[in-house]
């Protein structure tokens, strides 16, 4: 698998990324995680629109998928308009709560570009993928998801604070890509977000490969959040980049 970064900053756009949005390819698919404002003009530097496999929204706060409204511009309107629709996957509620950000009626919503789907319970499979997307915490239906392809694996936490669910979805992947909101020894608010230490924390109990810490915000402080994360982990820490490639 390929992993693109497209956007880590968290809760907003920053001046060097957009907000959270993932590429992942293999086999020629390309999977998209997350759509956070900002990302799909970077993401076409590295795919056309309409060569998008699929969608997954972790969950529906704007900074992971409001650009899904400007990706339903370019496929209604733009020169690829009339392709078959791309599967969305998300929480209940994905399809109204896009109709609702770009304000069109429910009926039909944005159902002529995309095909909405529930994550369901257990594993599903998506073009070449093995997925499997988890409740974690956060003041939404939130989700972290895991992609599996030919014994490789990459878990994604979204947005969460610190669940053991999130050790399970990791358990011995391969790449953890782990947000880290908050700084370690600050006064933060609980059921939010993770902070760098408590990412490395859940890297170490789930045994993975490789933490990618993301979704510091533009005010945040990316060396504090690995530092924190490798004071917690003993393996490779490292911070997402808009930009940023990994094989997997």
């Amino acid at each position: 698998m390929k992993l693109t970064v497209l956007g880590c900053s968290g809760s907003m756009p920053g001046p060097n990324s957009p907000a959270s949005s993932y590429l992942v390819e293999a086999d020629g698919f390309r999977l998209v995680l997350d759509m956070g404002n900002g990302a799909l003009g970077v993401l076409q530097r590295h795919a056309g629109l309409a060569d998008i496999g699929a969608v997954l929204l972790s969950h529906l706060h704007a900074d992971h998928c409001l650009d899904l409204c400007s990706l339903f511009v370019a496929l209604r309107f733009g020169p690829d308009a009339g392709g078959p629709p791309i599967p969305v996957w998300g929480p209940i509620g994905t399809a109204e709560r896009m109709a609702n950000a770009y304000g069109i009626a429910l009926e039909p919503g944005m159902t002529e570009a995309f095909d909405f789907h529930r994550f369901p319970d257990g594993a599903f499979k998506v073009g070449p993928f093995e997925l499997r997307a988890e409740a974690v915490v956060h003041p939404v239906p939130a989700y972290a998801i895991r992609v599996e392809h030919d014994g490789r694996s990459v878990a994604y936490s979204g947005d969460t604070a610190p669940t053991p669910v999130l050790v399970d979805l990791a358990s011995g992947a391969d790449l953890f890509l782990c947000e880290a909101s908050f700084r370690d020894g600050e006064d933060n608010p609980s059921g939010l977000h993770l902070t760098g230490r408590q990412a490395g924390e859940h890297a170490m109990a789930a045994g993975v490969g490789r933490l990618v810490v993301t979704h510091i915000p533009p005010w945040g402080h990316p060396a504090a959040a690995v530092a924190g994360a490798s004071a917690a982990f003993g393996g490779p820490v490292t911070a997402a980049q808009s930009g940023l490639v990994l094989d997997v």
